[in-house]
Parts: C-alpha cells; structure tokens; sequence
C-alpha cells in the first residue's frame, strides 16, 4: 500500500468515526444542553443560560416525587431478582436434574415471547384479584417476574464459574448450605449480582406500560409515566421542563452504572482472579 492510500484510508475512517460519533453524541449534547437554555428547542445549540426550567419543575406537584417512586420501584425490584436469581441460579447449577438446561433455555425463550406488553391483561386481572392495583408491591412483582429469567440464565454462567472445591472444604468444616452460599458463593459472584442489580434497575427505571396501568394515584408513579404528562393542554411538549425533567430522570442510573463499573469492571465472570 503506497503512503499516499494509507494517509487516505486512515482519514477515511476517521471521518467515518467521527461522523458516528457525532451522530450518537448529539442527543446528549442537547440532554446536557436543553435545560440551561432559557429557549429551548429540538436541537443543540449553546444555551442561553438560565435555571428557570428547573424552578419550572419544582411548581409540578408530581415531578419530584415521580423520581422517589422510581427508587421505590426500582430498587424493590433489583433486590427481589438478585435474590431469587441467584437462589434459582445456584440451585439449577448445582444440582444435576435432568433436562436442567432445557427448562432454563424455555423459561429463557418463553420470557422473551410472553413479554409484560402481551400479558399485561392477565397481569391486570391477577393483581386485581390479589389487591394489588395501585401499590408499588404491585408493579414491583410484575416487572420482576418479567426479569427473572434473563436473570437466571446469566448468572447460572457465574454460578458454573464458581469451583465446587471452595464449598466443599466449607461443608468439611461444618458450614451449612446456608453459610455455603452466603459466605463462599455469594462473595465469588459479587460481579455478577452486581450486573444484575444494575441490568433490573436500569429495566425497571424506564418501564412505562406497567406502571401506567397498574397504578391509579399520581402520587406514586414513577417518573417514566410522569415524563407523558410534561405538555401543554394542546399536547405541545413544555421542553423546558422536558428537559430539566430528563436530565435529573437519567443521572441516578449514570452514577449507579459508574459506580458500579468502577467498584466490578462488570466482569462477565466469577470473583475468582484469572
């Protein structure tokens, strides 16, 4: 290849890169942008700097504490998953019982079929019969069923990653199955609940259909609903408060998955140095 074609290809691609980037990179800029700009619009620009939009949003009665409900909501769910994926995950990698991994790949498959859009009315009818309707128990256990096979299936790779020898020398010196799995397996697969917890929040954080439908008071939707009701009585968006909305509804989940990557490297393998 003569220079002349290799400085040509490298700009090439470079320019290709950049323009990707741009492309992915612009929705934040007008994230990072919008709700400092006293005139907002649908496109970024440098902003006309102001905090008027965020004093807009604290007049909405709802705003602020759609985002509690969304903890609420979020957390319940992550801390039901990871408990009961890694329970389900570490029995199923345990135990040797026929067709094992067939059940796990149908329970996989039909999670991905059955999704909570296409059994929202047998859903509705269920927590109406369990009194459900309009409590975060009740979104809180719908989402996480929707969630706990994916869940299972991921963490049965950090469960199989684990060795059996660690467990074993407890089990010689007298630690129970319950003391096994809370202070030799549990530490090992700490990445991997770690991945977990972060993939349910992140799900449950953005779920709309669920929320919208099993809750009636305003008072406990989660900010993803709320979002929906952030225009003007001639369905125009307000984006000043859109924006200012948006940016405080997305920065628990950025410094959670910070963190979270920080502390774990979200390694797609057990607590085990390699």
């Amino acid at each position: 290849m003569t220079p002349v074609r290799h400085v040509l290809g490298t700009l090439g691609r470079a320019t290709f890169l950049a323009l990707v980037l741009g492309f992915f990179a612009l929705p934040l800029l007008w994230l990072a942008s919008a709700p400092f700009d006293a005139h907002p619009s649908i496109t970024a620009s440098v902003p006309d700097f102001t905090l008027a939009n965020f004093r807009a949003l604290l007049d909405n009665p709802y705003a602020l504490g759609s985002l509690r409900n969304s903890l609420i909501q979020a957390c319940g769910s992550a801390a039901l998953v990871v408990t009961l994926a890694a329970l389900a995950a570490y029995a199923l990698s345990r135990a040797r019982v026929p067709g094992r991994d067939a059940l796990l790949y149908v329970l996989l498959l039909l999670s991905s079929v059955v999704t909570g859009t296409a059994a929202m009315v047998p859903l509705f009818e269920l927590a109406t019969r369990l009194n459900l309707i309009d409590t975060h128990l009740g979104v809180v256990l719908t989402l996480s069923g929707g969630l706990l096979p994916a869940a299972i299936f991921i963490l049965k790779d950090f469960m199989d990653a684990t060795p059996t020898s660690y467990e074993e020398s407890a089990r010689v010196f007298g630690a129970s199955p319950g003391q096994v799995l809370r202070h030799v397996v549990i530490p090992l697969v700490r990445p991997g609940l770690a991945t977990i917890a972060v993939w349910a929040v992140a799900n449950v954080w953005g779920s709309f259909l669920q929320p919208f439908i099993l809750l009636r008071d305003p008072d406990k939707a989660p900010g993803a609903v709320i979002l929906y009701t952030l225009y003007t009585e001639g369905g125009a968006p307000r984006l000043d408060v859109i924006s200012a909305f948006s940016l405080l509804y997305s920065l628990p989940v950025v410094v959670m998955y910070v963190f979270v990557s920080r502390r774990y490297g979200f390694r797609f393998h057990g607590g085990i140095k390699r």
